[in-house]
């Protein structure tokens, strides 16, 4: 029988940041040995709430209760830690070039006689992957672990904690389908042991699959909790945007494209066997494939990042020569790259900076930036992309992630190239932004730009893509038409090792 007692909750919960109301009068409660989504579009106050759990924030006003103390203004990290809160986000805490079994105790390691004791460590590790059912050598340095193993390792080190509430920040974003499959076995042997998690996700199919509530926050506010086999997708859907989103993939009347702007032929290089296609003007080219089937390191080669060490790019009817992304960019052709968060912003500069800086030639005049012409540029561009921020002086590391994929899209829409490049375009943001982007896309086709667009969404690539190419292992497997497309033609070329 599902248990009832409530090991979280949240009473009353409000958050002020200078003119920014963040959680506004919040009341939630999370159940012992539940899995509970958390869900709500980007900005919504869902991180917000989850760092006041943590103690990393103080709540302005109201009462937070973990296995039925209170707290008001009194909770830290330390304090959350001893109840058995911890949290997995998507940017791992992790130290690459020490052993699993180091991480594990990272920041309380065993001792014995005052002394560091690893060989217990190893010992306890092992125990913990052995609950797991996992099998893994703890000697090895995390370093050479994939994405979902290391993931694992977050979950060891918070189980080394007795952990009781287990919060997991988009914990699906970098994973392949079988570390999925892995993960979800892992959170249903947790919650039979009686730990209750928390899982946020944009993911709609995976709070289906793996939850027994979900609360839905919009716009700082607590909109409803609801039993996950009580609602549907598109109920959700509507409660966290707000309104009716009657279609998911904006469809467009538009007659197939012939006109090719860039043809590459055999290429090769870092990661790349053997990819040829073809991206036609007014169109959007899907790449499908699997995590590291060379998708991304393809397009890295036409852009400069890295050279390529054969094969033919012939751009608007001429070869392609570029040494560096530089020389791309100055062609007309753009990259909006997977981590945006790395390479595609400058964190710390403001929305303004990063919109302008790539025009930064055409905006300056004797090495003199005109703020003037910067700036209304920047506000053309923050009103046509609905970026929501206080100012084009916010810095960008405080948008939400939606707001962030717009700025890197709103930078080089002010550069006006001729290619986009979409690398994972609408990862790790919510609906409501998937829209607006979608929308953007095609009012870029429209114009006459050519769109190449990554993505392991298979609905995302199905429902967006004009044509479809499918990469494996480096190479081109095969290309599929509007008319070809379903998910089985997809995997099955995707497989072709």
């Amino acid at each position: 029988m599902e248990s009832t007692k409530n090991i979280l909750e949240f009473k009353n919960i409000t958050k002020k940041y200078a003119g920014v109301v963040a959680l506004d009068n919040v009341s939630l409660a999370f159940r012992a040995g539940e899995v509970h989504a958390l869900a709500g579009e980007n900005g919504a106050g869902k991180s917000t709430l989850i760092k006041s759990t943590t103690g990393a924030v103080i709540p302005t006003s109201g009462t937070i209760l973990i296995d039925g103390k209170e707290y008001t203004n009194n909770l830290t990290p330390a304090i959350a830690k001893e109840q058995g809160v911890a949290v997995i986000y998507q940017e791992f805490n992790l130290v690459n070039d020490i052993s699993i079994a180091e991480n594990v105790f990272l920041g309380s390691p065993i001792r014995t006689h005052g002394m560091i004791d690893m060989k217990a460590m190893v010992s306890e590790s092992q125990k913990i992957f052995e609950q797991l059912g996992i099998n893994i050598d703890v000697t090895a340095n995390v370093r050479t672990l994939t994405t979902g193993y290391q993931q694992l390792v977050e979950i060891a080190k918070a189980l080394s904690h007795k952990v009781k509430i287990l919060v997991m920040d988009e914990p699906s974003a970098s994973l392949t389908t079988n570390e999925v499959e892995i993960m979800f076995k892992i959170i249903k042997k947790l919650k039979a042991s009686g730990v209750t998690i928390i899982y946020i996700s944009h993911r709609l199919d995976e709070i289906f699959e793996i939850t027994d509530r979900v609360s839905i926050l919009r716009d700082g506010k607590m909109i409803k909790t609801v039993n996950t086999c009580d609602t549907n997708r598109q109920e959700l859907i509507s409660m966290m945007v707000g309104r009716e989103l009657t279609e998911q993939y904006p469809k467009l009347d538009k007659q197939e494209q012939t006109e090719v702007v860039m043809d590459v032929q055999h290429l090769k290089g870092p990661g790349v066997k053997d990819v040829s296609f073809q991206l036609r003007k007014g169109e959007i080219l899907g790449f499908g494939g699997l995590v590291g089937a060379g998708r991304t390191e393809s397009v890295q080669l036409v852009c400069g990042i890295t050279g390529k060490t054969g094969g033919t790019i012939t751009y608007k009817g001429k070869e392609l020569k570029v040494k560096n992304p530089k020389d791309a960019i100055e062609q007309g052709i753009a990259l909006a790259p997977e981590d945006r968060k790395k390479q595609g912003l400058m964190l710390h500069m403001s929305v303004g900076e990063n919109i302008y800086f790539p025009s930064l030639l055409q905006i300056s005049k004797h090495d003199v930036i005109d703020y003037t012409k910067a700036k209304n540029i920047v506000g053309e561009y923050i009103k046509a992309l609905a970026i929501k921020t206080p100012s084009d002086r916010q810095i960008c590391k405080n948008l939400s992630g939606g707001n962030q994929q717009k700025v890197v899209i709103a930078k080089w829409l002010a550069k006006n190239p001729d290619v986009i490049i979409l690398d994972e375009p609408t990862r790790g943001i919510d609906v409501g932004a998937k829209q607006e982007i979608y929308g953007i896309m095609n009012e870029l086709i429209q114009a006459g730009k050519s769109i190449i667009m990554i993505s392991s969404d298979m609905e995302e690539l199905l429902g967006m893509s004009d044509r479809i190419v499918v990469f494996c292992e480096g190479r081109v497997t095969g290309e599929l038409s509007k008319a070809e497309f379903c998910q089985e033609a997809v995997m099955s070329l995707a497989s072709q090792g």
